[in-house]
């Protein structure tokens, strides 16, 4: 099974520079988006042989995330814990007969840190949640998650260390998360590889020098550890600000 997440940026916009050559080329059969940026009715794709999930912000142009999977789930889920709705649409859980996939896309702390105590309590309601879900059944969780977990996954770690996304609180919210029976599965199969970004700045030349970070993520319950096959990072991939990362399971 070949499951994709991508942050597009605006899906409009990312339509118009090659996401659905990438997407029938990549023939996952499940492709999750974040930062859909749209309402609905504001765009038709017609993506033969997958049914397709949205959930859009109350704001325009703002947040969004998005499901396209070849089987269709069990169950759909719009926000966490007991919410059935998520006015900034950042959530969605499809349930499948083996697994849940959970597709995020975790706020911004913003430059300022302005918004970190929410980010905080955000990441608290998402872990509590993914653990209820573990009980069920494996959890696949992936998405945007706004954070480089260690000084391997950023280009300039010692500059960043108190900015938005590298903060030592949002880090430790990832530590806790990996603690309570998850893996980050990229890092788990590569341990040791560096320069592996997913997020790239558009300042001048940043991403044609790879001077990135890598906050986009898929997680799984540890029980799945077995169930790896592959993890990659599809960085040639252009579109957006992020690029596609990729994850191959072997369990269905």
């Amino acid at each position: 099974m070949k499951l994709v997440s991508w942050n597009v940026n605006g899906i409009r916009a990312c339509v118009g520079k090659g996401f659905l050559e990438y997407f029938k080329d990549t023939d996952a059969d499940i492709f999750c988006i974040q930062e859909s940026k749209l309402q609905a009715g504001q765009i038709s794709m017609e993506l033969e042989g997958y049914e397709q999930y949205w959930n859009y912000a109350l704001k325009k142009g703002y947040s969004g995330t998005a499901v396209f999977t070849k089987k269709k789930p069990l169950n759909v889920k719009y926000g966490i814990g007991l919410r059935d709705d998520e006015p900034e649409g950042r959530t969605l859980t499809l349930e499948f007969e083996d697994f849940y996939i959970v597709n995020v896309y975790t706020p911004n702390s913003k430059r300022d840190l302005s918004r970190i105590e929410y980010r905080l309590q955000w990441e608290d309601e998402i872990r509590d949640y993914l653990m209820e879900l573990d009980k069920v059944k494996p959890v696949v969780f992936c998405g945007d998650l706004n954070v480089a977990h260690q000084e391997i996954d950023l280009k300039n770690p010692k500059s960043n260390i108190k900015n938005s996304g590298f903060t030592p609180e949002e880090r430790g919210k990832m530590t806790e998360l990996l603690k309570s029976g998850f893996i980050d599965t990229f890092r788990f199969l590569n341990p040791d590889q560096k320069d592996a970004y997913t997020w790239w700045s558009y300042m001048n030349k940043v991403r044609e020098r790879n001077i990135g970070w890598r906050i986009d993520y898929f997680i799984v319950s540890e029980r799945l550890k077995d169930s790896l096959k592959n993890a990659h990072i599809d960085s040639h991939v252009m579109g957006s600000d992020h690029c596609p990362v990729v994850l191959e399971l072997d369990f269905v």
